[in-house]
């Protein structure tokens, strides 16, 4: 769907006032420059904030976000590093609801087909979307580590002590291993293969 041309301004003039200001301030300048830079960099947020917030989607919110964390690592490095109890309560939240989701998920759209056979032709065709956009995810996540260079002279504390070998496991241990023996368990420790297993067959069962 076209967006209109008062959001497509926004958003082209966000995004460009925003690159615009962040490729400057990496030249060295004058104190006094550094300072318009700034507020050129949050008058660009603001201009994407205005644009996330009239096309009412998740999207433009997702990218204002991660503009908005890196201006704030940038300009307040000392602040945003005490803010790292938002990103432990999201990743919580996150882990909270990946099992709950493919378990509701799978077991509705399995037992909502009542030919098999086509959710067989979609789990393929799923199976094989996947693996194109994992490549593509990946690609373009080493491309951007490579170019930003992120984590680099970053001091890692020493390991208490060196962790002990993982037993080898056999393709019987792994295969019985997929089945669970408690779905609830399952949920409640994140694994998440077990969960799907679980989800399928209980999906076939139903329809």
């Amino acid at each position: 769907m076209a967006l209109p041309k008062m959001q497509q301004a926004l958003a082209v003039g966000g995004v460009t006032l925003f690159t615009a200001a962040a490729a400057a301030s990496l030249a060295t300048v004058s104190p006094s420059l550094l300072t318009l830079e700034e507020a050129c960099r949050l008058l660009g947020l603001g201009l994407l904030a205005v644009f996330a917030w009239k096309s009412r989607s998740i999207t433009p919110w997702i990218f204002f976000a991660m503009l908005a964390g890196g201006e704030l690592g940038h300009d307040a490095p000392v602040f945003s590093s005490n803010l790292k109890f938002l990103s432990d309560i999201f990743l919580r939240l996150i882990k909270t609801i990946v099992a709950p989701l493919i378990l509701a998920s799978l077991i509705n759209g399995i037992a909502g087909h009542g030919e098999l056979k086509q959710v067989g032709r979609m789990g393929v065709k799923a199976l094989i979307y996947f693996e194109v956009v994992t490549t593509f995810a990946l690609a373009i996540g080493m491309a951007a580590i490579n170019i930003s260079k992120a984590g680099v002279g970053l001091t890692l504390p020493a390991a208490s002590g060196a962790l002990p070998p993982a037993a080898p496991m056999h393709w019987q241990d792994f295969l019985v291993h997929v089945f669970p023996e408690n779905i609830a368990k399952s949920i409640a420790e994140g694994q998440i293969l077990q969960v799907a297993v679980f989800a399928t067959i209980f999906g076939i069962a139903l329809a």
